[in-house]
């Protein structure tokens, strides 16, 4: 996998996450996407990527989050979903686990908030969109699967507060998962959060 893979494969995973954002119903917030994710196997082509994408960026963040290196570039272009603009890619070192898909993973939207943990800010989401009530509690969704769609898995959801060494700004996450792909939803812009690093 190569710089010139994840351009080819970024249309279609684009579609995808359209789509998944809409079916959770998040389309209609009309949110910021602050950065896609990257996930890989190999410390060679993580490397790899790293050499490719400064060409194409800057490194503004290196910080070790859960054991591992995990690097933000600024892309000089951003990248495109519909009418989001994403400034920067995450790109993790390898961990234990193996991935059985390389490439793009995730996404993450702004929710703005200044929710201090992840019942803060699933209480604020969900007053928003009151159906991710029951995505939340674990309920199938099946009848909100977008018209024509063969994706009837169930939603799964996963809460976490990730945080980096030097990071001193709160920003719990709501990750929503299926067929493959996630939406992770967050409170603050991860260019605050390196911002928050370089603060200390």
């Amino acid at each position: 996998m190569n710089y010139q893979h994840l351009q080819h494969t970024w249309a279609d995973f684009s579609q995808r996450i359209s789509a998944f954002i809409h079916r959770l119903g998040l389309d209609n917030l009309a949110l910021d996407c602050d950065h896609a994710a990257l996930r890989v196997n190999d410390n060679q082509t993580a490397q790899l990527l790293v050499d490719e994408f400064c060409q194409h960026g800057k490194i503004i963040s290196n910080n070790i989050i859960n054991g591992r290196p995990i690097l933000i570039i600024k892309l000089a272009e951003p990248l495109v979903i519909g009418a989001m603009k994403i400034q920067c890619v995450e790109l993790p070192f390898p961990s234990d686990k193996a991935y059985p898909v390389e490439g793009w993973e995730h996404i993450e939207l702004v929710f703005p908030s200044q929710a201090q943990t992840c019942d803060e800010l699933v209480a604020e989401l969900i007053e928003k969109v009151p159906r991710l009530a029951d995505v939340i509690a674990g309920n199938t969704i099946a009848s909100n699967a977008i018209a024509g769609s063969d994706e009837n898995n169930d939603i799964k959801v996963k809460q976490s507060s990730p945080k980096g060494d030097k990071e001193r700004l709160a920003n719990p996450t709501i990750a929503f998962k299926a067929n493959g792909i996630c939406v992770k939803v967050h409170p603050h812009d991860i260019q605050k959060i390196v911002e928050s690093e370089q603060a200390c």
